[in-house]
């Protein structure tokens, strides 16, 4: 059972886990109206971890005995001024995203529910990573300049990202 405000807390996450599924999807279609398939590709693997989390902490929830809540999502942007901007923005969204879980950790700390986290743990770790990814691709665009092409180098990079699992069918999403 949880004390009230940890699953109001855990709740409110599954909304921002479900926005970057969203957002990432949004960014999907602007890699596929800029021509870039890898990049599409990579924001809708990008995406369904991020359904995937919604999940886990759906799930969670629901063992804890809570009331998974799901709420209305507002609407992504449709488009960004360029690639390396749109990846600034999902490097600042990850870091909105790891305020969230270190947030949620603190609370969880606060009201001495160990249980929840233990479970937020693998979420701090998770963060590392996401940001990591997002920073690693920003250096990639910068590192190409202006030169000739080198969108088209980046955009077949982030095409060898390995395919995501669907959080609700364990084949490869392609």
């Amino acid at each position: 059972m949880f004390v009230k405000k940890m699953e109001t807390a855990l709740v409110h996450q599954i909304y921002e886990e479900m926005y970057s599924f969203y957002l990432y999807l949004a960014m999907a279609e602007y890699g596929a109206a800029e021509g870039m398939p890898g990049l599409r590709h990579w924001m809708q693997n990008q995406a369904m971890e991020e359904l995937s989390h919604a999940i886990k902490f759906m799930n969670y929830i629901s063992e804890k005995g809570g009331n998974a809540e799901l709420k209305a999502l507002q609407a992504p942007p449709k488009s960004w001024k360029s690639v390396k901007v749109m990846f600034e923005e999902v490097l600042k969204h990850e870091q909105h995203i790891t305020s969230c879980i270190n947030n949620l950790v603190d609370i969880a700390i606060s009201v001495k529910d160990h249980a929840t986290v233990n479970f937020l743990n693998w979420f701090v770790a998770e963060q590392v990573e996401e940001e990591a990814n997002a920073k690693a691709v920003i250096d990639m665009i910068k590192l190409t300049g202006s030169a000739p092409g080198g969108m088209f180098m980046v955009d077949r990079e982030l095409a060898a990202r390995p395919a995501a699992l669907s959080p609700l069918n364990p084949t490869p999403v392609a």
